[in-house]
Formats: structure tokens, C-alpha cells, sequence
């Protein structure tokens, strides 16, 4: 009885020692194999997106770049709810130069916020200088070829939004082709902020003396 016992016993040790040496072998190419590369999760434009723009959540994905390729200043989070100084290009990663930020407002008094404000005349925001004083101004269009100068009609008053107030910065660019009008970034308090962004898209500025 022994006989077929050991025979059998010899069958079964050659597909083990089989299976063990090729055990062996994967635990062996696990081990060698290198490990997945290091990555920084990054926020970055999920489309293109204007000078001016409040980004909200749907405006950024998440970005994976290798550690050389994190560019200094690179946002991960918290960026919802913030404004963009400049245009931004889809799979572009955020940085903090490309946000209106509380160091635009070094130097101005409490309450002061920066606010955006898209000027319809992008030849004039080119003239405009960081401490410039500026009126914003509301001029509606005429509602119709009666209203127009010479038909009988007049144009509507403009209507002063906020006066005299600074110009933080004029974004690199705010201008391009495809934007209506260019961008400044004004220094206000929240009550003109609001009155701004509330104004409506066609905005006019004229230049005050400091």
C-alpha cells in the first residue's frame, strides 16, 4: 500500500513545487517592480475662463503633476468663491498670481475690498495706472432709434456708480480678443462693491486728479 501512497505523493510535490517556485517569482517581480511615481494634486481650469471670474466649482479639476513640474505658488484648494486677475486657459494650474488676493490691499484701510469691474472701453483702462482715481459710470444704451441724439430723443443719463475711487492693478491681458471690454480691479469698500457688480455690463470710467 505504501507504494501507490509514495507514487501519488511524488505526483502532487511536482506541480506544488510548480506552483511555489512561480509563487516565488511574482512576490519577486512585486517587489522589483518600482512603485507609482510621486504626484502633487494641483487645482487647474477645467475651461477657459476670463479675467474677472468668480470661480465656482465647476471652473476647476484636479491636476496630478510630478514635483519639478508644481509651479510655485500652485493652489490645492479653497479656491471656489475667488476672483481671477487674469485669464486662464483650460488644464492651466491655478496660482496665487493668477487670484485677486488680500496682498493686493496692502496699505489700504480696514474694510477695503478689491473689487473687478469690466470697463467698455478697453482703449481707456490701458491709460490707467495702480493708484489712479477713476468714477465708474452706468450708461445704459438708448431703447430705441427715437432715443438717439437728433431723432427727437436724448440719450440716458449716465449714472455714477462709485467716485473717485483706486485702481489696485490693471490685469496683464484683461483685454484680449473675445472679452467684452477690459478689466481693472478697483480698491472699495462692500457697499461699492456690490453697487458694481450690480451695474450691469456696460461700464464707462472717467480719470479724477489724485
Amino acid at each position: 500500500m505504501r507504494a501507490p501512497a509514495a507514487a501519488a505523493a511524488a505526483r502532487l510535490r511536482r506541480p506544488l513545487a510548480a506552483l511555489s517556485a512561480a509563487a516565488a517569482a511574482g512576490l519577486a517581480l512585486t517587489a522589483l517592480r518600482p512603485g507609482p511615481a510621486p504626484s502633487v494634486r494641483v487645482l487647474a481650469a477645467s475651461r477657459d475662463l476670463p479675467a474677472g471670474a468668480t470661480l465656482g466649482t465647476s471652473d476647476l479639476r484636479a491636476l496630478d503633476l510630478p514635483p519639478p513640474a508644481v509651479p510655485a505658488g500652485a493652489v490645492r484648494s479653497g479656491a471656489a468663491g475667488r476672483v481671477l486677475a487674469g485669464p486662464m486657459r483650460r488644464g492651466e494650474p491655478l496660482t496665487d498670481a493668477r487670484l485677486v488676493g488680500d496682498g493686493l490691499l496692502h496699505g489700504y484701510g480696514p474694510g477695503t475690498v478689491a473689487a473687478p469691474a469690466r470697463i467698455a472701453d478697453a482703449g481707456t483702462v490701458r491709460l490707467l495706472h495702480a493708484g489712479d482715481r477713476v468714477d465708474v459710470l452706468a450708461a445704459p444704451p438708448p431703447a430705441g432709434p427715437g432715443d438717439l441724439p437728433g431723432n427727437g430723443g436724448r440719450w440716458s443719463e449716465a449714472r455714477v456708480i462709485v467716485s473717485g475711487v483706486p485702481v489696485i492693478t490693471v490685469p496683464r491681458h484683461a483685454g484680449e480678443e473675445g472679452q467684452e471690454g477690459a478689466l481693472v480691479v478697483l480698491a472699495t469698500d462692500h457697499a461699492q462693491a456690490q453697487a458694481l457688480a450690480a451695474a450691469g455690463p456696460t461700464l464707462s470710467i472717467t480719470i479724477t486728479a489724485p
